[in-house]
């Protein structure tokens, strides 16, 4: 291979790698925002969803929003597996297998961003589809409530209590469930940066592996630092000794 053509296929992979970074960052970005809008539409309360579902402007902008996000994270995450793929041909070219290594390690990167990308937009697009599915049956059965309540006229006493019991008890039903979705979130949100953590670590152990030099400059930092530190303790227990005994001369 040539000069120019060596450059040529330097410029082609490091622009693959910008491409690739700014579609992570931008689904970094959008995954926040939809996960917000998600769990502002889960907080809000049961009365709150129906009053929007009944301004067509409201609950159209709403759901028209999340379409939108959703479409755009599905285009944005096709793109990335896009560039991925082309980085995978660019690495089975032949005329750059002398350094596949450090390429094929820089690409596994890559698959394995878009992978956590992936997993954590479904498990959010499947988490608010089951709860507005929830939400969607209690908001039907609260409508053949109200539409009971008034073809009824005027109801006795006795039933208007039980429908406030009834409706007391399905708001608590509904706080206790967003109390335990919000863990539950939490939980899977502590779960997945641990994974990420430790991804980042066995990379770390792999590299330092890989290169025994890095490794045993590490190791000789570490003892520097701990002989350092055993004469600075040895200093100063013998500045204290000469203090105390300066004193109760």
């Amino acid at each position: 291979m040539s000069t120019t053509n060596m450059a040529a296929s330097n410029n082609y992979w490091e622009d693959l790698r910008k491409q690739a970074r700014q579609l992570e960052n931008e689904l970094d970005l959008k995954l926040v925002s939809f996960s917000k809008l998600c769990t502002s539409y889960s907080s809000s309360s049961p009365d709150q969803r129906m009053r929007d579902s009944r301004s067509d402007s409201l609950g159209s902008s709403h759901d028209n929003l999340l379409v939108a996000m959703t479409t755009e994270l599905d285009q944005l995450l096709a793109n990335l597996t896009a560039v991925n793929d082309k980085m995978a041909e660019y690495t089975s070219t032949p005329g750059v297998s002398s350094h596949n290594a450090g390429l094929m390690h820089t690409l596994q990167r890559h698959r394995d961003i878009l992978q956590d990308y992936t997993h954590e937009f479904h498990k959010i697009k499947s988490n608010f589809y089951s709860l507005r599915e929830r939400e969607d049956l209690l908001g039907s059965v609260h409508r053949d409530i109200e539409s009971y309540k008034s073809s009824s006229g005027v109801n006795n006493r006795r039933t208007e209590l039980f429908l406030k019991e009834h409706e007391h008890l399905r708001n608590s039903d509904s706080l206790i469930d967003n109390a335990i979705s919000i863990a539950m979130a939490t939980k899977e949100n502590i779960t997945f940066q641990r994974g990420m953590l430790k991804s980042i670590q066995t990379r770390v152990t792999t590299l330092a592996n890989r290169f025994p030099t890095i490794n045993s400059l590490i190791q000789k930092i570490n003892l520097r630092k701990r002989r350092d530190s055993i004469i600075l303790g040895v200093v100063i227990g013998v500045c204290t000794i000469l203090l105390l005994l300066y004193t109760f001369q």
